[in-house]
Formats: C-alpha cells, structure tokens, sequence
C-alpha cells in the first residue's frame, strides 16, 4: 500500500490466469484445484479455469482470525485507520504499536467482507466453489475434510466429462455474483472481477449489467467494513449458504445454475440455515433496499464509477475539487492533512493504463477515515481501492484519464455534485459543456513514460475498468473443446 509496488496488485490477476492457462494447456492437464488467498489470487484462479475449461474446483485458503485488543476484535483495517488518528492527534504511536502486534494472529486473508472473502463466496455463488466452503477461517480444522472433499469432486467431474467451468459459469450464475456482493456489501473490486470472469466465458458482461442486479439486491449481511460482523462470524452460523438461501427465497439469485457438484444450487441449499437477524438480516426486513454498492454515471464518469455505500450515513455530497496528478501528491496532501472538510480529492492518472496498474488506494481512504474526515470529503479517482475501503470513495472513475476521460479536464475549484441514492446514482461536475470541449481542445494528450517490462505489455493491451481491465478478447476455445 502507498508505494509503487502496488501497481503490480491487479496486473498480477492476469499474470496469474496466464499462468494457469500456460501450465494446464502445456501439459494437457485434466483438471484444475485451485487454492486462492488474498485479492488477485482468486479471480486470477477462476479467469484461467474458464480460460481453459477443464474440470475445475475453486477454494477459498479462508481468513485470519481477529485479533484481540482491550476486549474487541481487531483486524488489519484498524491499524490502518489509527495511522489517520495518529497524524490527527486522536491516538499515539503507542496504540498503533499495539494493534499491530495482534491485528493478524493467524495465517489467512483479511477477515472482513473486503476483496478476498468477496471473492470466496462469489466462487460459491457460480458454482465453482463447494457450498459453505468460503468462510471457513484458514486455520480452522474444517479445511482438511473440505479438501478430500474438493478433490472428489474434481476427480468426479474429470471422470464424467464434467460439468466444466463454461458449463456453470451462465449469465445467471454472473447475476447471482453479484447479488452475493451486492447483498454483503462486498468489495468494490467485484465490479472489475466478474466482468473479467465473464470474458473469458465469452459473455458480454459489464459495469452497466452489475450495477442493474446491485440495484435489485437489498444488503442483508450485516459485514465489515460497513458493518460489524467478520467471516468467522458467518461461518459459525452456516457460512455463505446462509446467505444465498435467503436470497433465492427472496427471488433475488437462480437457483436453476449448474454448481461443480452437477446439481442445482437450489438442490444445494436445500439443507442451508435460516437467518439469524443479527449477521445476516432476512430479506423482508434488510438492512437496506438495495445492495451495498451502487455505479454512478454522469458527465464526469458516462461509462460508470463505484461507490461502496453500506455504512455511509449519507448519500449525497457537493464541494469543490482539489486535484492531484497522483496518488504519491494525494497522498502527502493527506498526511500532511492540507486539504479542507467539504473538498472532492480527485486522484487522477491512476487508472489501469495511466497507473499503470490500477493502484488500491487504502493507504489514503484508511488515513482519511482515521483523520475522522471519512464522510466530511468525498474522494473521487480512476484509480482502484481495497475492499476494506469505506467513506464516500468513489474509484473505477471511467474512462480514466488516460484514455480522455473527463476526470482529467476537472481543475481544482470545480464544483463536483454526487448523488449515491440506488436508482438516481449520479454524479456531475459542474461546468458548462462548451468549456469542457475547450479543456479537451486545449489539454495535451497522456505522455506514459517507459516503462519496459511486463508494466509495459500491461498497458499495451489493458482495456477499460468498466469493462473489467482485461487484457485479451476472451472466450477462447481450444482445439480439442470443438
């Protein structure tokens, strides 16, 4: 976080997929078990067992437990927004030497329903992944019959031609996706990682066709970071089934999908535990109408941005802009705190070709939070923030600004409008369209500095976030699939 190594964070995923696509294709592999922890490792699993289409069996590694501090649980979010306090005066160097030694006890992802365990239990929600296996914590004794069990299943498919990763991976089982993120408040990284698995099925699926299934799903997990409970927590009451149960009781997920086991996630739910109205809230009284993530278009962002807004106490913001050229200025800016409450920050040039690399910007949103400004400024970026990320942080901003994006034209001053409300989402910069068209005249064309190396292959190909930052053209069928 907060350095240049993060631009290597979401060109990893591809490196990643490319990866098992070079291993499975190159020596004929029958079939895929994967193990994926932390943000990049799962998709990056995922893409290439659709990019490939052998019998294939997804597992989460699990996550960490909490840690333990003064009587309540602590995780890795906590030290990074007590940083913020420190630099604001409200918490001492002291307090952050004591998080960090037991904001992390055990092996495992980040335990809240940040990027990694959103992307677990959307390995349930398609199909890829064994029901109940994604919130298993890592050190849990559990994993290991979860294990025997997953390598049945695998060794089933590949002895009965299937069902095979493009077999369970429909345009439900993507609807159904995103309504578990959705539903969970889950990571605005989703929205980059399910179209991107849709690709390499070959289905046409972007922001626009998340946001329609965000806006239909109300939010029931009761989940950090925008609410209170952890992965060990839901596991203990029946793990992501729980969920889904309810939803598809709701009529909000299909439950007709194909699941790695060749029976229907209705099938697989039958036995799934009912809700326990404090973790996981019952569809009939949400905690909110509609999910946990919303896309905003407008004149500043016509292909989309996400705002995570489970948790926010308000959805609406107006102020003036105050530009930086980079996450590095962005971030000086911050810890220096020389900005002012009721300011949009715009961090531009960070999207996935400008970056390049897409850098996650929790450094900043956690220091902000920290300063006890998390919902006094808006922060607005092209580039990308992790899934413990809260506040009013809208990132994905698309186009970016290296591809012409109105983001760029915006100079500091500009009032910038946002509306989060589900189904009005919007959000405006206020100047008029015959002085943006002279901005665009006049602004000078994105100069990338070399870059050599696989940053340079990455923007070389990289597409658009709204459409997952992929770097090929996806569905690719083999020889011997015809």
């Amino acid at each position: 976080m907060a350095h240049s190594g993060m631009r290597f964070s979401l060109v990893s995923r591809e490196l990643i997929a490319d990866s098992v696509e070079a291993s499975v294709r190159g020596h004929q592999l029958d079939g895929i078990l994967g193990v994926g922890g932390c943000d990049k490792n799962l998709p990056g699993l995922m893409m290439g067992m659709l990019r490939c289409n052998v019998p294939s069996v997804f597992l989460h590694g699990g996550s960490t437990l909490p840690g333990r501090l003064h009587g309540q649980d602590k995780t890795v979010l906590d030290t990074y927004e007590t940083i913020g306090k420190v630099i604001a005066g409200a918490a001492s160097m002291a307090d952050v030497e004591a998080l960090s030694h037991v904001c992390l006890p055990t092996a495992g992802a980040c335990p809240g329903q940040f990027t990694a365990n959103t992307m677990g239990m959307v390995g349930e929600a398609i199909g890829l992944s064994p029901l109940g296996s994604s919130m298993i914590p890592a050190v849990y004794a559990e994993r290991a019959p979860l294990a025997r069990r997953a390598g049945k299943l695998l060794m089933q498919a590949v002895m009965n031609g299937g069902p095979r990763p493009r077999d369970i991976v429909t345009r439900s089982a993507l609807e159904n996706a995103c309504a578990i993120v959705a539903a969970t408040g889950g990571s605005t990284n989703a929205v980059l990682h399910i179209p991107a698995l849709a690709n390499e099925a070959g289905i046409a699926f972007d922001m626009d066709d998340v946001a329609a299934v965000f806006q239909r799903t109300p939010l029931i997990g009761n989940l950090q970071p925008g609410g209170m409970h952890l992965a060990r927590d839901l596991f203990e009451i029946g793990g992501a089934p729980v969920i889904l149960a309810e939803l598809l009781r709701g009529g909000f997920i299909d439950g007709g999908i194909v699941t790695i086991t060749g029976r229907t996630l209705s099938e697989e739910l039958a036995s799934a535990p009912p809700v326990d109205g404090r973790i996981v809230w019952p569809v009939a009284e949400p905690i909110a109408e509609s999910g946990g993530l919303v896309i905003l278009k407008g004149n500043l962002c016509p292909d989309g941005a996400v705002i995570k807004i489970a948790g926010l106490k308000s959805l609406a913001f107006r102020g003036p802009a105050r530009v930086f050229e980079s996450e590095e200025q962005a971030q000086a800016a911050v810890q220096a705190m020389a900005y002012e409450p009721e300011e949009v920050l715009v961090i531009r040039n960070e999207g996935p070709k400008g970056g390049p690399g897409m850098r996650e910007m929790l450094g900043i949103t956690a220091l902000i939070y920290g300063q006890g400004n998390g919902e006094k400024v808006a922060l607005l970026t092209d580039g990308r923030f992790s899934g413990a990320t809260r506040g009013m942080c809208i990132g994905y901003a698309s186009p970016e600004a290296a591809a012409g994006g109105a983001i760029g034209l915006v100079r500091d001053g500009d009032m910038i409008s946002i509306d989060a409300t589900p189904g009005v989402a919007r959000i405006a910069l206020e100047v008029g369209e015959a002085e943006l068209a002279a901005r665009k005249v006049a602004s000078s064309v994105f100069a990338q500095r070399r870059l050599g190396g696989v940053l340079e292959k990455y923007v070389a190909v990289v597409g658009s976030a709204a459409k997952g930052a992929v770097t090929h053209s996806g569905g690719v069928v083999w020889e011997e699939d015809t």
